[in-house]
């Protein structure tokens, strides 16, 4: 594995992490939100990096999942879907970690947090 992938894979890990110790507060789900995000973000960035596929400057996990060359059955795409929006640019913290219709409520935040490893997983094991 390249130096640089691993490091991806470590920051994604460190997201994942937040998110997992962040999601047991109510006033939180939208930040432990977009810590998943962010983690499935970095975690197909390592995957484009370890391929040699040219970088992709972008926060859209759609985007990066297809320069990824990575193939999701439509259940995984509208879940994936839904976390995607929670990514909004950091310069707006009213609206940080937020969905359309608002905060994520636990639920939505464990749900979150469920997909985001067993994809953090699928993309490690397509590496190593």
């Amino acid at each position: 594995m390249k130096q640089t992938t691993n490091e991806w894979f470590l920051a994604a890990e460190d997201d994942l992490l937040a998110a997992k110790r962040l999601a047991t507060d109510n006033r939180l789900t939208n930040v432990a939100s977009f810590h998943c995000q962010q983690c499935i973000e970095k975690g197909l960035k390592a995957v484009i990096e370890e391929k040699g596929l040219p970088p992709l400057k972008s926060h859209d996990l759609f985007r990066l999942q297809l320069n990824a060359e990575i193939q999701l059955p439509e259940t995984e795409l509208i879940l994936l879907g839904t976390i995607n929006e929670v990514y909004i640019d950091s310069r707006y913290p009213s609206d940080f970690g937020l969905m359309p219709q608002g905060k994520p409520s636990l639920t939505d935040a464990d749900i979150f947090i469920a997909y985001t490893e067993k994809l953090f997983n699928r993309l490690k094991n397509l590496i190593e």
